[in-house]
């Protein structure tokens, strides 16, 4: 065996302790809570990617859109006839559209209620909360009513967090925090976004 093959192999064994004692110290089973902020694009995308995991294994999944449910949505599009899940659109489109703070608002309250249900419900696996940061930034949700609810939940349930500047609050309690970061965009060169591709 030459050097480079011994000092391949001696570091190789090495990481594999570090892995192996660090499952082996992860004794805990519960539910997560875990935040995709940041201002590079992905957040929705990775947390539809976790849909398709809990629905390959068969559990209840339910998915609340706060800002893009009025955007065609191919993941949505692909997984909708999944009886295990459960879609609740805001359908007012951008707030930046409406400009309305007040039918803003009751739009998110009432789309919220539906979140509240699936919080509460143990039968539902996952939750995703779609692009809430924005509701808590522009107040139309109170953070310590979203909070409560997080709380409350099911321990067995887990929770995706998803859009930009999420909220203090909401990062401290999370289990996994992953920011995405922006280094090039194809949209600020003046390319259009890309069905299948960006939606």
């Amino acid at each position: 065996m030459s050097d480079r093959e011994t000092r391949h192999k001696a570091s190789m064994q090495k990481l594999k302790e570090r892995v192996d004692e660090k499952v082996a110290s992860a004794t805990e089973q519960r539910g997560l809570i875990i935040v995709n902020t940041g201002n590079g694009k992905g957040k929705t995308t990775a947390a539809w990617g976790t849909v398709t995991r809990a629905l390959g294994y068969g559990y209840k999944v339910g998915v609340v859109q706060f800002i893009k449910g009025l955007w065609e949505c191919g993941e949505r599009n692909r997984l909708e006839d999944d009886p295990n899940l459960d879609v609740a659109i805001m359908a007012t489109g951008f707030t930046w559209e409406t400009q309305n703070r007040e039918a803003d608002t009751q739009a998110c309250r009432e789309v919220w209620a539906e979140a509240a249900r699936m919080l509460a419900d143990p039968d539902v696996y996952l939750v995703v909360l779609d692009e809430i940061t924005y509701m808590l930034k522009f107040g139309y949700l109170d953070i310590d009513t979203v909070k409560q609810a997080l709380e409350n939940r099911p321990p067995e349930q887990t929770v995706i967090i998803t859009g930009r500047n999420a909220h203090r609050d909401l990062v401290a309690m999370a289990d996994t925090v992953t920011e995405m970061q922006e280094v090039r965009h194809a949209f600020a060169s003046g390319i259009q976004a890309r069905r299948g591709i960006d939606f």
